[in-house]
Parts: structure tokens; sequence; C-alpha cells
């Protein structure tokens, strides 16, 4: 049924771009079309074109947005003051927790590359590479100072974000692991992969979501 948003502007765009996520998560960028698009906001065709004036402007935004939305996170996340565990683990809590509470927009933010343009394809590029940038350089120096025992620091970095943006593929709340339980195993894979050692806490959480599921 077509969800109507009223006349206000900017209402009516966030619900375009809610949309369109959940519109291009379930059938691709290719598939859906304004008009499709339109009718599921409740709005005339036309009317799109004030917000968006072309439809890979949509994507871009879409795509846009949700790696500012990551970067905005990660900055509130990030533990002042702390070792390079203590940065990992945090790195790691929010990744899982921003991708899986926005699950169609990392579907569209990672399935539909190919459809932007050269250019817009190299800003989106480059804000992914500044954020797994972070990730690269807690790994660089948890080996540096002997936390961590890597042997190839990007290649750890891209099976790490990997692993964990992956989530979204196959997690369901209400089924078998909780979000909690997910994150304390992931925790414990990563600290294994790097040759690290979970904190005190982080331990106890996973010890205990193992002993929930035996």
């Amino acid at each position: 049924m077509a969800r109507t948003t009223g006349s206000d502007g900017e209402k009516t765009e966030a619900a375009v771009r809610e949309a369109a996520v959940n519109l291009i998560a379930r059938f691709g960028y290719e598939a859906m079309s304004m008009r499709q698009l339109a009718a599921e906001v409740g709005v005339q065709a036309a009317a799109l074109y004030r917000y968006f004036p072309t439809k890979e402007e949509l994507l871009f935004t879409l795509m846009r947005e949700h790696m500012e939305g990551l970067a905005t996170a990660w900055e509130a996340a990030r533990p002042a003051d702390a070792d390079s565990a203590q940065l990992l683990s945090a790195y790691v809590r929010n990744h899982i927790a921003f991708h899986i509470e926005r699950r169609h927009a990392t579907h569209v933010s990672n399935m539909e590359l190919r459809s932007l343009s050269p250019e817009r394809l190299t800003q989106i590029l480059r804000m992914r590479t500044a954020y797994e940038k972070e990730l690269r350089a807690i790994l660089r120096d948890g080996d540096e100072t002997g936390a961590f025992s890597i042997d190839d620091t990007g290649l750890t970095a891209m099976a790490l974000i990997q692993m964990m943006t992956g989530v979204i593929v196959w997690f369901r709340p209400g089924e078998r692991l909780s979000i909690a339980e997910v994150t304390a195993t992931y925790l414990s894979m990563t600290m294994r992969l790097v040759g690290g050692k979970i904190d005190g806490r982080e331990e106890k959480n996973v010890h205990e979501h193992a002993q929930l599921r035996a």
C-alpha cells in the first residue's frame, strides 16, 4: 500500500530515501524504477526529481550518507586513551552494530557500487578507504607494540572487514544468537586472528555466551 507522507519537504525526502533503500535492496538498482519508488512513497513520479535530479544521484546520496553515518558512529564509539586491544574491540562492536541496524543500506552500499559513474564511485571508495584506514592503523600500532602478531596488516584488515560486514547476510533477530552473542564471538575470532587477547570483561562475555549455547 502506498505510504502518504504529507507535504512537508524534509519528511518526504526522508521517506524517499528510506523507500529507495528498501526497494533497491529487494529488487536491485537497475530493476527499481522511479515510478515504482514514487508509488511506494505516495507522491507523483515528477515530485521525486525535486529532491533527486537523477536516479544515480539518489543512489549516490544513499551510499554517501551510509559512509558518513559509519564514520560518525566510529568517532562517537572510539574510546579515549585506549590500548590497541580496546580500540580493536570498540571498532568490531561498532562495525557489527551499525551494519546489523542498517542491513538494507549496507546491502545497497556493497552491491551497487557498479551502478555509480566513475567519479562518484571514486568518492565513495575514498570514504571507505578512510574508514578502513582506521582499522589498519589500529592493527599496525598493535603489531608494533607487541599487542598483536600480524603477518600482513592490509590483508588482515580486509579479512576482518569482510567477516564483520558479512554478518548481515545470515543474522536475523530472534533466532539462535543475539547481537551481543554474535559480537562476543566475533571479538574472540578477531583476537585469535590478530594474535591478541580479549580484556577480562569481553572474555567473560564470550565464555558466558558459549555456556548458553552448550
